[in-house]
């Protein structure tokens, strides 16, 4: 098993760092996957993560205190927003359709307004 969640770790933390990239892909949840599976097979790569000079404090900050950043707070509830503004637009999606995703979107937006700001 151990071996298993090192290779997970490792494919997450490819998964994150894409993502930084990418609007499209999160790195955050990504690298939280990582953190676990590293905190499951190599605690060395788990406090390395953990004290990246880039992705740690996020990491910290949720590992602590479930916080995320007041930033990264507007930022993806932004994005999510363009991003329906763009889905509404650009398909012109039946009253039913529409509904289901924005509530598939105001649902991870209600989580993160809820968590303590880092």
């Amino acid at each position: 098993m151990r071996l298993i969640f090192l290779c997970l770790g490792w494919l997450f933390v490819a998964l994150g760092v894409i993502g930084a990239f990418l609007p499209i892909l999160p790195t955050t949840p990504f690298l939280l996957l990582a953190v676990a599976c590293f905190a499951r097979s190599s605690p060395k790569l788990e406090a390395w993560l953990m004290n990246h000079k880039t992705f740690g404090p996020p990491l910290r900050d949720w590992r602590e205190r479930g916080a995320i950043s007041r930033k990264a707070k507007i930022m993806a509830i932004s994005l999510m927003a363009v991003s329906y503004v763009g889905f509404w637009f650009g398909s012109h999606p039946s009253a039913w359709l529409a509904l289901l995703v924005a509530a598939l979107m105001i649902g991870p937006a209600i989580f993160m307004l809820t968590r303590p700001s880092a």
